[in-house]
Formats: structure tokens, C-alpha cells, sequence
């Protein structure tokens, strides 16, 4: 895959790649199926998803399982099923593509968090499926879904969604963030640590943001000015704002107040992409996953090499 790539998803153990022909190629960890290729077996190269080779035009990877939305606005799941997060109206694990159910057209984006997942439709609105024992399918309740399921509040005005390990974002078209889910860390960003079963506003980010990422426990926001915002477990130093305390609402990150045109979210470090192409990353740092050369954490953005 030297070539040919339009973009790329990180699971647990294994990766995928979307093509740009459309297909899908996946590789690494294959025990519960996520890979898609009708087995169980570990591969170490890519191998194409059964059935989609062409057609595909975004892919997202949940813990163990993994999702493509088709250019017909489908959503299609394979791998790990416990939980209900294939969306298929069942529990079993699937180890080639099965359509998720009522979602064969009409979605424009999709993001998987460890054992959930979640689609935002055409017509603004968020859907999600799979594990809710924290309240992150945002339905009001903590009961499983094993179809998707509408995100209370918000049949309309989304433009972005986002999936931690237990917890869940939206972007509103008004440039605001909500959450919902597990908040222990304060990842929802309301100033508490209470686990919202249903959407709630991020402290002083109704409007302004451009994109949002969702790490294991910690959520960023990329600004309209080009800066980042960060909030939830800091125990990394994944807010980059110089700290280890967890911040339960929005801090700014140590010297990003502008000059960011991206950003991405580990489960426990974070990167930005610069407007002059460079790439920083903060945050957990025990195998490396900075770049900077070095191990240990970082509690402030560092240059990666």
C-alpha cells in the first residue's frame, strides 16, 4: 500500500485502509472477524473486506469490529458483535460485511467508539448502536442496541460526530459540541462528572469549533481559529495544557491557540496537524507514540521528528 489510499482507520490490534477505488483492505488482529475477510485469521498484510472492493466511501474501527459507509449512504459492520455494535439486530460476531439494520441509505458519516457506533444522516441527525452501559447511544437509557437507535435531541443540526471508548460527541452545524456517555474523567466537558444518558452542551463551545476528536477518555476541539481545546482524563498529559488533573471542561492546549488544521485522538495522546504541515503530539508516550525520539509523557506539545 505504497500507493492508491484515500484514508485510514486505527482499531485496538488492526488497521484498515480505504482505497481509492472504493475498497476497503484491513490487517493485523482478526479474532472476532474485524478484518472481513471470512476468518479468524491473524494477517499480517492487507487482505481485501469480503465484498468491498469498490463502492466504499468512509471506514471506521471500533475496538474490535469495523464499519464502511458505501457511496449509497449505507452503513455495512463486521468483527465483534457482543454488544450489538455490527447493528445487525443481533449479537454474533460476523466475519464478512452485514448490512446495519434501516441504515441502507441516507448516512453521510460514521465513527466507532470501543463497543459502540454511531451514524450521522443526511438529514443532520445521529443515530448509534451497540454498547450503552454508560449512556453513550445518547437514548435516555442504558440498555444495548442491537439496531440503531436516534441520539435524543438530535434528529437535525449535526455536522460531525465523534466516539470515544464510552462516550459520544456531535458537532452542531451552529459550530457547538455536545457529549454524552460515560463522564468520570469529565470527558463529557459540562463541568461534571455525572454519566449523561442524553446530550449536554460542553462548557463555552456552542459555536466556533470546526472538527472534534474523541480519545479513550478524553475529548479535543479544533477551533475556527485554528486552535485546540481539550477536556476529560489528563493522567498522560493528553490535554496538553502542562497538567495531569483532569479538566472537566474545556483547557486550552499549551501554545495551539492557532496554526492547526487537524487533529487526531489516541486513547491516550493527541496530535495535531499544523497549517504549515508539521505534525505535534502530546500525551502518553510509553512506546513512543509522540515521535519525538524520546519515552515518557508529555504534558505539552512536542515536534514530532
Amino acid at each position: 500500500l505504497t500507493s492508491g489510499v484515500s484514508a485510514i482507520a486505527a482499531g485496538e490490534f488492526h488497521t484498515c485502509a480505504l482505497t481509492t477505488a472504493g475498497g476497503v483492505k484491513c490487517w493485523g488482529n482478526n479474532f472476532s472477524g474485524q478484518l472481513g475477510d471470512g476468518t479468524t485469521d491473524d494477517r499480517l498484510t492487507p487482505v481485501d473486506v469480503s465484498g468491498l472492493t469498490s463502492g466504499v466511501s468512509a471506514i471506521a474501527t471500533g475496538r474490535y469490529h469495523t464499519c464502511a459507509l458505501t457511496t449509497a449512504g449505507g452503513v455495512k459492520c463486521w468483527g465483534d458483535n457482543f454488544s450489538g455494535q455490527l447493528g445487525d439486530g443481533t449479537t454474533d460476531d460476523r466475519l464478512t460485511p452485514v448490512d446495519v439494520s434501516g441504515l441502507t441509505s441516507g448516512v453521510s458519516a460514521i465513527a466507532a467508539g470501543s463497543y459502540h457506533t454511531c451514524a450521522l444522516t443526511t438529514a443532520g441527525g445521529v443515530k448509534c448502536w451497540g454498547n450503552n452501559n454508560y449512556g453513550q447511544l445518547g437514548d435516555g437509557t442504558t440498555d444495548h442496541r442491537p439496531i440503531p437507535v436516534n441520539v435524543s435531541g438530535l434528529t437535525s443540526g449535526v455536522s460531525a460526530i465523534a466516539a470515544g471508548d464510552s462516550h459520544t460527541c456531535a458537532l452542531t452545524t451552529a459550530g457547538g459540541v455536545k457529549c454524552w456517555g460515560s463522564n468520570f474523567a469529565g470527558q463529557l466537558g459540562d463541568g461534571t462528572t455525572a454519566y449523561r444518558f442524553t446530550p449536554v452542551d460542553v462548557s463555552g463551545l456552542t459555536s466556533g469549533v470546526r472538527t472534534i476528536a474523541a480519545g479513550f477518555d478524553h475529548t479535543c476541539a479544533l477551533t475556527t481559529a485554528g486552535g485546540v481545546k481539550c477536556w476529560g482524563n489528563n493522567n498522560y498529559g493528553q490535554l496538553g495544557d502542562g497538567t495531569t488533573g483532569y479538566r472537566l471542561t474545556p483547557v486550552d492546549v499549551s501554545g495551539l491557540t492557532s496554526g492547526v488544521s487537524a487533529i487526531a485522538a489516541g486513547s491516550y495522546h493527541t496530535c495535531a496537524l499544523t497549517t504549515a504541515g508539521g505534525v505535534k503530539c502530546w500525551g502518553d508516550n510509553f512506546v513512543g507514540q509522540l515521535g519525538d525520539g524520546l519515552v515518557g509523557r508529555r504534558t505539552t506539545p512536542v515536534d514530532v521528528v
